[in-house]
């Protein structure tokens, strides 16, 4: 993807495109959303939101002044959806669960995009309200500043790291995932006792699919904090 380090004047346009459309950040971040959920990152170009959008790809330099700011804003946006909604419990244990969950399934609604948005700071206004409202909830249980800056971050990244995988599971096509299922099935689910014990004995728990994992992860990191937290 191509970048315009080019910083316009005006970064609005107020006239219609050639189609009757008018520009603005919010349709450009949402035409690009469709186009990347539908086509993948890595065919992604600023060529084709233009055409999609029905205007100069140029336009949209009005708005971004580049396609890197644009994908931050896009990553922005979904982090903004994961927070749609989320009204704190007063557990704050209860909280940080549903706050890290938030926050993983919103990624693999958009597993196209999940591929550069777990991995990214945005530093725009939904993620600084993210990193305000997880921290706080930190803060709240009785941690000092250090420690609920590290735990926060290892909570996030526990669950954008599940996000990563999965969201690479849902990437593959239906056949890969359908034979990385098999193997699971027919591959270990037949390994000889006399061999391999082990993975004799738990063999019918072996298939692990997308989304199975990150809830024990989170669970098991929540029952840590809990236990540890100064105020419990």
């Amino acid at each position: 993807m191509a970048e315009n380090e080019r910083v316009p004047a005006e970064r609005k346009r107020r006239r219609p495109t050639s189609s009757g459309v008018v520009l603005s950040a919010d349709l450009i971040v949402d035409t690009a959303r469709e186009l990347i959920d539908t086509q993948g990152a890595q065919a992604f170009t600023v060529r084709k939101l233009g055409a999609a959008l029905g205007a100069d790809p140029s336009a949209v330099y009005r708005y971004f002044r580049n396609t890197e700011e644009l994908l931050l804003a896009l990553a922005d946006r979904l982090i903004g959806e994961s927070m749609t909604g989320f009204a704190p419990s007063g557990d704050w244990a209860a909280d940080l669960r549903d706050f890290a969950l938030r926050a993983y399934r919103s990624a693999l609604r958009h597993p196209q995009i999940a591929v550069f948005s777990t991995v990214r700071v945005t530093g725009r206004p939904h993620e600084q309200r993210a990193v305000e409202t997880g921290i706080g909830l930190l803060l709240q249980a009785g941690y000092d500043d250090a420690a609920a800056v590290r735990h926060y971050h290892a909570l996030v990244d526990t669950a954008l790291g599940h996000a990563a995988l999965d969201a690479g599971v849902l990437r593959l096509a239906p056949a890969q995932r359908a034979a990385d299922e098999r193997a699971w099935q027919a591959e270990y689910g037949s390994l000889p006792a006399e061999e391999y014990p082990v993975l004799h004995r738990v063999r019918d728990h072996l298939p692990v699919m997308a989304g199975s994992a990150v809830e024990s992860a989170l669970d098991l990191l929540i029952a840590a904090l809990r236990s540890e937290a100064p105020g419990r």
